[in-house]
């Protein structure tokens, strides 16, 4: 927090302050030490000798003045928080960007899983960086969405068996991606067949080279002039 933000913090603090009776000062000053993290209605019961009518009084009437304002704790949503209205809830309490007033976002996550999974079927084969920039040139969302966000995004769609989380060879559908950089490519080909699942010998050149037949320790095509071989061994 840069100094100017933090002296109008404190002169609000003062102005709110000087207009409160003294219990709901008290009850003020002690939820807004917690910043963005909040406190729950019995641990700032706990930390007054205020009477249990009167420490109610204040809370509400602090909500009614929007001083105060109530946050839903998603590690434990029966405890609803208190915090001063200037802070933004912690991600430890609103469980971070995939939650929207305590709740899962489905319809975000759902939104973000399908448009990955349409940059993927038009590119082939895209690295987190790749399908980030294709959303922020889209312009889809009003909301800033980061390279670990749609990295889980990314994961989540291969635990779904949808894409495939492999590592660029360089070569063909990987020609604009540097060898051994992580990359995410649609499971299923066109018409809905699902891709084989890969074998030991399709995670070296010779699994799917087309001259494989031909190939001889001592002949034209060999394992000695093979670039594609050379540069396998140097991942």
């Amino acid at each position: 927090m840069n100094g100017g933000n933090k002296r109008k913090r404190q002169d609000m603090a003062l102005a709110v302050s000087d207009s409160l009776s003294n219990e709901e000062r008290i009850v003020y000053n002690i939820i807004r030490s917690k910043e963005n993290m909040g406190i729950w209605s019995g641990d700032i019961k706990r930390e007054t000798t205020i009477p249990e009518n009167i420490f109610k009084k204040a809370l509400k009437s602090l909500e009614a003045k929007q001083f105060i304002k109530q946050v839903v704790n998603i590690q434990n949503k029966a405890r609803k928080l208190f915090m001063a209205t200037e802070f933004q809830p912690s991600k430890e309490i609103t469980g971070g960007d995939w939650y929207s007033d305590g709740k899962l976002d489905i319809e975000f996550i759902d939104t973000l899983k399908q448009l990955s999974l349409g940059y993927l079927s038009r590119q082939k084969v895209a690295t987190v960086d790749m399908v980030l920039k294709f959303f922020k040139e889209s312009g889809a969302f009003t909301v800033d969405v980061s390279n670990q966000n749609l990295e889980e995004i990314l994961k989540t769609l291969v635990l779904d068996d949808k894409v495939s989380e492999v590592k660029s060879t360089g070569f063909d559908d990987f020609a604009g991606v540097a060898p051994g950089r992580v990359c995410y490519r649609i499971k299923s080909k066109v018409g809905g067949v699902r891709e084989e699942k890969v074998g030991a010998m399709a995670s070296i050149p010779c699994g799917v080279c087309p001259r494989i037949n031909f190939c001889t320790p001592d002949g034209v095509v060999s394992p000695k002039n093979c670039v594609y071989y050379d540069k396998w061994l140097d991942f």
